[in-house]
């Protein structure tokens, strides 16, 4: 699963708590750097590039302080928690697993309620469901997605289909794959990756009335394998067996998003990532809400990351300030990984008005369900025996059988 980052413009020279300005402090030592925050990212290429940009504005807006950018890469998590452990985190850091770091981390509601420069209200409040732990706050919303369906247009063209609309069902689902396959010329209608993340199928188990998880994070027997869980997964793996999908993205294949440029599938399920990358292709690319179950809400799933403060921060006022800015319209509108976490920066940008971003929205309205990782402290470990009966399924084993398993397995880690 890969994660991302955003509040109004908040590049004020003084502390919002009471503490002296960073420029006052700039001054004090003739205009050269004195104070040096730490920020801990796992970007790297283009996004790093544009994470070290937003640094140097608020430099730019804070004479005298030093915005120290620390790619962490794919060792992010690694990373973070030695340097928790060792009492030396960085000031200011992406995060998104709370449930793992939150007794690291600082508590933001009193900055939010001292600081009369923020307008909670403008922020899309279901974000905040993701970063906070048991009422309190601890990381401020950076950035999202939601999964919508990608579409072929040329494809759907080709076989003469009505481009797919919002309310559609798994129903009409299936009978749009049988038109757009053709395995005779390696074409199929949807890819699907071979060993899925748990977190990125929620929505579909959802959607079915179906949670791997207990809303209280106490039990996972009768959820995990209940029927409406299994139906939902077992409605890939049957489009897999008639060869309206294939696996795409495992060892020594190409992407999913790389074989949607080349026209072999016709739908993909993923976040805004691919994006771009399909229009600097010249894909005739549309975007749709994902499907229905027949009589049932569809139900969203947010990837979601925030920007946060340790607790063992030396200079906590100030990261408070570099959390405020990133978050403010002028660094928002810097990123183009993900989308904009403020309302008012979506309706200025006018993305709602964008048919192919407006899906995304539409998804967020109806990501209201909690992610199993933020029921349960104990998820790594529950997660292991439903993520080897995911895979498993995916190759043909039986799913109902597999997730009988899993879930007498997984019981044994509950807390």
């Amino acid at each position: 699963m890969i994660c991302m980052l955003f509040l109004s413009g908040c590049s004020s020279n003084s502390s919002s708590n009471g503490g002296p300005s960073s420029t006052e402090k700039g001054k004090a030592s003739g205009g050269k750097a004195e104070n040096t925050l730490r920020f801990a990212t796992w970007d790297s290429g283009e996004a790093l590039k544009i994470q070290e940009d937003i640094a140097k504005k608020f430099e730019e807006q804070n004479p005298g302080v030093k915005v120290q950018v620390e790619a962490y890469g794919d060792g992010f998590d690694q990373k973070l928690a030695a340097s928790f452990g060792a009492k030396n985190p960085p000031d200011v850091m992406y995060m998104w697993n709370f449930p793992a770091y939150y007794q690291s981390l600082e508590p933001l509601d009193s900055f939010v309620m001292k600081d009369s420069d923020i307008n909670m209200d403008d922020f899309y409040q279901g974000l905040f469901n993701y970063s906070s732990v048991d009422g309190e706050l601890y990381g401020m919303p950076a950035g999202f997605t939601t999964m919508v369906m990608y579409y072929n247009k040329k494809l759907f063209d080709e076989a003469n289909i009505p481009y797919p609309q919002d309310g559609w069902t798994w129903n009409d689902f299936k009978e749009i794959a049988a038109k757009l396959s053709d395995p005779s010329k390696k074409q199929y209608a949807l890819g699907l990756e071979p060993e899925p993340d748990t977190y990125d199928i929620q929505g579909l188990v959802w959607s079915n009335g179906g949670s791997f998880i207990s809303e209280d994070g106490s039990k996972v027997e009768g959820y995990m394998n209940s029927p409406e869980t299994i139906e939902a997964l077992q409605t890939l793996q049957d489009m897999l067996d008639n060869k309206t999908a294939v696996l795409v993205g495992g060892k020594n294949q190409q992407s999913g998003s790389d074989i949607f440029k080349a026209g072999k599938i016709a739908m993909y399920e993923s976040g805004i990532w691919p994006l771009e990358g399909f229009k600097e292709a010249k894909v005739d690319v549309g975007t749709v809400t994902v499907p229905a179950f027949a009589g049932k809400d569809v139900k969203g799933l947010v990837a979601s990351s925030a920007v946060s403060i340790a607790k063992d921060s030396k200079n906590k006022e100030l990261a408070w300030e570099f959390v405020k800015f990133y978050s403010s319209a002028e660094a928002i509108k810097m990123r183009t990984s993900d989308l904009p976490v403020r309302i008012s920066v979506v309706k200025e940008m006018k993305m709602e008005e964008d048919e192919l971003i407006k899906p995304f929205y539409t998804m967020l309205e109806r990501s209201t369900n909690t992610p199993a990782f933020l029921l349960n402290s104990n998820w790594n470990e529950i997660n292991r025996s439903l993520s080897e009966a995911v895979n498993a399924s995916r190759l043909g084993q039986d799913t109902k059988q597999l997730l009988n398993d899993a879930a007498k397995e997984a019981e044994k880690h509950l807390k």
